[in-house]
């Protein structure tokens, strides 16, 4: 088919979908309701279904009180079950495909079931819609007069007692329909290579030889792409490489540290980023305007969301609420049941609404990922805001970073201690320590009660680490490319000690 009728076809099939988001849009309470009604219909004959008397539930109350939230550690003996060939355990339809996923670092694997039902209508149909929200906002795009430059994960499907386990990423590559596959770069066969080092010289290979027209990956493993690209072609910027180039779709982990290093290797004031929020779980939402800093949290996906406001989150007094309950401003642990069979599951992240006509939200961090040794609730999001802030302040650029507590010791107070990858380090490392003290005050008031009169906590402690040392990290761990990300913010000193000892 030639590009220009593709173009023309894939770009009015994908704009006929923005008359079914706006349903719920309109409608999201019911949309919702909807959701979990049809998923406890579908299940009710599974062991789970049966357990919990899914035919006899008519009500989110009674979901709530006779359906118990789940962490991965108390479903997972089901899932090793499914996984050496038991169905209709906890979904009715054959699972055969486990994302693999380990959150950040740790050693211990997870398998997250996905269903055929998830992968049609939940994670192909978030990629339409990605396209979808984008092209309505941009009328005069020309995404498919080109390829999209992806960078999926670097692990190969494994077989095992007839299930298949990966990166989600792999999984979604190795069951792509015909019309991703054609508008896509690399080829599977380069997407799917398990060595990351060796996968990045092959997609470049392959890749500059394209008419790229959009990038999508997680932001930090693109930028060491693309820099390498840079490296690779002798170009000063990306439009000297893909002179059509026009929008990048990231996830995965927070754009606030990358921001200004991809402005610099995309030049042009109109080119486009798109933000969305997925996981091995399921895809949540999309960013649907230009230039916003919130995301659109998709309602009919087969995913029906609960929330715990976090100052309750783990104490007795928890209560998860509906969409239709929860305020602009909280933040919030989500629990997620899906069309995976995944039931009142604690996914472990947690976000804030900045609206809810639509229902809009932001992500802020990780419920196991903040620092709170001392009482100051240091989330992701405080960090992430306060170092931008620091950096369009100093002109310093940042790769990466971590940190953690300085725990009391006798006398001594407590502190938090960071090390931080610059790729431009700042003039003065103390009046930057200093900036980044006064960014987390104003950002976060337990953390300024704290601070106060140094009263449990001291001025934090920064080391400047060696250049590639969170590379190597993961290098050492097999934990390079993909969905693998730094943790950044522990209760504990494991990463942190680690860290210091490579950075000596």
């Amino acid at each position: 088919m030639p590009i220009p009728l593709f173009n023309s076809i894939a770009s009015w099939l994908l704009k006929k979908r923005y008359h079914q988001i706006e349903l719920f849009l309109k409608y999201p309470g019911e949309v919702q309701e909807e959701v979990l009604h049809q998923l406890l219909e579908i299940a009710e004959d599974t062991e789970m279904g049966k357990k919990y008397g899914f035919a006899s539930i008519n009500s989110y109350e009674t979901f709530r009180e006779r359906v118990p939230m789940a962490s991965y550690e108390e479903i997972e003996p089901m899932i090793e079950r499914t996984r050496k060939g038991e169905q209709n355990l906890f979904w009715p339809t054959s699972i055969k495909w486990f994302a693999k996923s380990s959150g950040t670092t740790n050693a211990k694997s997870k398998f997250i079931p996905v269903s055929s039902e998830a992968l049609e209508d939940c994670h192909y149909k978030s990629g339409k819609d990605l396209l979808c929200l984008y092209l309505n906002n941009n009328e005069n795009s020309q995404l498919f007069t080109g390829k999209s430059l992806r960078l999926g994960g670097s692990k190969e499907l494994y077989k095992d007692s007839g299930s298949f386990f990966g990166d989600l990423s792999a999984i979604l590559i190795d069951n792509m329909p015909l019309w991703a596959e054609f508008s896509s770069t690399p080829s599977s066969k380069v997407s799917l290579m398990s060595e990351w080092e060796s996968k990045l010289r092959a997609i470049i290979k392959e890749s500059t030889e394209e008419n790229v027209t959009s990038l999508a990956g997680v932001p930090s493993w693109m930028l060491v792409l693309l820099n390498k690209v840079l490296e690779e072609t002798g170009k000063n910027h990306l439009f000297e490489v893909w002179e059509n180039l026009e929008v990048y779709f990231h996830g995965g982990v927070s754009f606030n540290p990358y921001q200004e290093q991809y402005r610099k290797i995309l030049p042009r004031k109109n080119f486009r980023y798109y933000e969305i929020y997925n996981a091995s779980e399921g895809f949540f939402a999309i960013q649907d305007r230009n230039d916003a800093d919130d995301l659109l949290l998709m309602l009919d996906y087969g995913i029906f969301y609960e929330f715990v406001p976090m100052d309750s989150y783990g104490t007795g007094e928890q209560l998860t609420i509906p969409l239709s309950e929860v305020e602009i401003g909280t933040n919030y642990a989500i629990v997620i049941t899906t069309n995976s069979g995944l039931w009142r599951y604690k996914i472990g992240d947690t976000v804030r609404f900045t609206s809810v006509s639509p229902y809009r939200i932001k992500v802020t961090g990780r419920t196991k990922h903040h620092i709170n040794v001392f009482g100051e609730e240091l989330i992701i999001e405080n960090a992430e805001e306060a170092l931008k802030s620091i950096c369009a302040k100093t002109g310093a650029e940042i790769m990466d970073y971590t940190a953690g507590p300085i725990f009391m010791s006798g006398k001594d107070k407590g502190a938090h201690e960071w090390i931080i990858e610059f790729r431009k380090i700042p003039e003065d490392l103390n009046y930057f320590t200093e900036f980044l003290d006064n960014a987390l005050k104003s950002l976060n008031s337990d953390y300024e009660a704290k601070r106060y009169n140094n009263i449990t906590l001291k001025m934090p402690k920064v080391h400047v680490a060696r250049e590639n040392l969170f590379y190597d990290w993961l290098k050492s761990k097999d934990k390079l490319g993909g969905q693998h990300k730094i943790p950044r913010l522990s209760n504990k000193r494991d990463y942190l000690e680690e860290l210091l000892r490579m950075n000596a």
